[in-house]
């Protein structure tokens, strides 16, 4: 067993139980789950560095620290036909915690239904009933314990430390426009209107890092690399017995005597598998990389949330006045400081809405991110007027895209092609969610504050118009998914086990195995299968023993 003392160098030649790569929101809570047998040993490799960074501990850094490369691996999308040809920024967090450590907190499981496709395509053990208690393993709810919530787990999961007057009053226009009330979008049922839950403790951020991986360090059986970045996995057949990895320059090998475990998000997992000579041979072939193991799905089946931006300017004050005005600025530091309170505390969002986009649905299928302020794009300055954003997305998009290498080197930054609204049903979805936010704005509680329909604005009125507005002004809300995926159909990578099809050794666990992406923000449900797949695991472990 390596010791402690090996987490600031990297480690060569050693022999770990089971190698993790990735400590990302997946990673973490393997290295934890798993390293509390003091029988195994597991190593834990990560590209990014240390979580020290204060901006990554408070709420609202996500300003800082997204776009930032110390902290994000700032992917950039290609020209996508389907947004005008324009490029997204797509921030995946490079640090302990991974993009837990930079997102925007916000605590959403998905719909009950979700999961019970998941299980009807032949995905035993991923129903509803069966994932929910690894969602009340992880949590630790501020309201405490019921039959949807846990209140034992390391997750801190808490109410929004901020109040302000055009949230309310976008909860009682939406209410106004036939929404439901719903103070629990993650319990019984998850239509509605209310304020989001958030992933952290007392006004600051709880990552994966801080909740998951800090308190497993002390234990002697777990080892850290950080900025430890694979290039490939090592494979002796059809088995995957490590790992080869680069830190500074000089590279490393390590060996699992028992399993590699790849956690490195929707990007970086398939990007390591097509390294590694496992994928479409054809794509392999043409950037230079050797098939030893043909996986046509690796990478495909791209999938993410793309929100749709209406600003609206207002007579009432919102954030935007508080945070650009240099007093109210101080004035802000100092609460945040002293109480733990006020607006430093803001996750990405405060109201959340979970309706359907016309009728006839049997459920919803378009999700509100609402912010009492406004920006040209995320994660930026904010206006210099009133106004409040209200972001609409479409919960289960039918496009799909790819992730691609271009090169062996896997220092080199994949192909990503989202192929947003590519489909005549993501398009028309898009059409009718701009409708239900115009309708919840032309509310009385609204109506009365809103000057002006500043994006995309009241020229855009047409279906065609709409649509248009749609494919300009929309930003991805950062929730790529499904690019190993699971299943049993000739794109599926991983089975119900989360083992990769045709090998031995190897198990994908992150954002990536979802066949379908869940409906919702996916950093709870990526949370839960890590926690499902540290019990796959286990057991796998105690069947072999057994079985020796």
């Amino acid at each position: 067993m390596t010791s402690i003392a090996a987490r600031r160098d990297g480690v060569d030649g050693g022999e770990f139980d089971y190698v993790v790569i990735g400590a990302g929101s997946a990673g973490c809570v393997l290295a934890n789950r798993l390293s509390e047998d003091p029988e195994v040993s597991v190593l834990l490799l990560e590209a990014g560095g240390s979580d020290w960074n204060p901006w990554l501990h408070v709420p609202v850094g996500y300003f800082k620290t997204m776009h930032n490369p110390a902290t994000d691996w700032c992917y950039l999308t290609d020209p996508d036909d389907g947004i005008n040809g324009r490029r997204l920024q797509w921030p995946r967090g490079k640090v302990l915690g991974g993009s837990s450590s930079l997102n925007g907190l916000l605590y959403i499981r998905g719909q009950r239904e979700d999961y019970d496709d998941w299980a009807a395509a032949g995905n035993q053990g991923w129903d509803y009933a069966s994932v929910l208690p690894y969602f009340r393993k992880s949590e630790c709810q501020e309201r405490g314990a019921d039959d949807y919530h846990g209140s034992e787990g390391p997750l801190k999961v808490s109410d929004l430390r901020l109040r302000r007057e055009i949230a309310e009053r976008f909860i009682e226009a939406a209410k106004a426009a036939g929404i439901p009330e719903n103070r629990d979008v993650n319990g019984a049922t998850q239509e509605g209107v209310g304020y989001f839950q958030q992933t952290s403790d007392r006004g600051l951020r709880c990552s994966t890092a801080k909740a998951f991986l800090r308190p497993a360090l002390k234990r002697a059986n777990l080892t850290l690399v950080k900025r430890a970045h694979c290039r490939r996995l090592v494979l002796e057949g059809k088995r995957v017995v490590g790992a080869e990895y680069e830190q500074a320059g000089k590279v490393y090998r390590v060996r699992a005597g028992r399993e590699v475990l790849l956690s490195s998000g929707a990007i970086g997992s398939p990007q390591i598998l097509q390294c590694s000579g496992i994928g479409d041979p054809e794509h392999l072939a043409g950037v230079g990389v050797d098939c030893v193991h043909a996986l046509p799905g690796v990478g495909q089946n791209l999938q993410d949330h793309l929100q749709i931006r209406l600003v609206f300017k207002t007579r009432c004050r919102t954030l935007n006045d508080e945070v650009r005005h240099p007093l109210r600025k101080l004035i802000v530091g100092s609460q945040y400081v002293f109480t733990r309170t006020g607006p430093l505390t803001l996750a990405a969002s405060q109201v959340c809405i979970f309706t359907r986009s016309r009728e006839g649905l049997s459920r919803p299928d378009i999700q509100f991110h609402m912010q009492p302020l406004s920006a040209d794009k995320p994660a930026e300055g904010v206006h210099p007027f009133s106004a409040f954003t209200s972001s609409v997305c479409q919960l289960r998009p039918t496009s799909r895209g790819s992730i691609r290498i271009t090169s062996r080197d896997a220092r080199v930054y994949p192909s990503i092609q989202p192929n947003y609204l590519s489909t005549d049903e993501d398009c028309r979805v898009a059409v009718d969610a701009v409708r239900v936010a115009r309708r919840i704005a032309e509310q009385v509680p609204l109506a009365q504050v809103i000057t002006e329909e500043y994006v995309p604005g009241a020229r855009y009125q047409s279906d065609a118009e709409l649509l248009d507005a749609a494919r300009q002004f929309s930003q991805t809300i950062y929730h790529p998914a499904g690019t190993c995926k699971m299943g049993s159909d000739p794109l599926a990578v991983v089975d119900d086990r989360l083992r990769v099809h045709g090998l031995e050794g190897l198990r994908v666990v992150d954002a990536s195995i979802m066949p379908v992406i869940v409906s919702g923000n996916t950093n709870a449900p990526t949370i839960m299968i890590a926690e499902k797949a540290a019990d796959l695991i286990k057991a796998h472990r105690k069947a072999s023993e057994r079985a020796a």
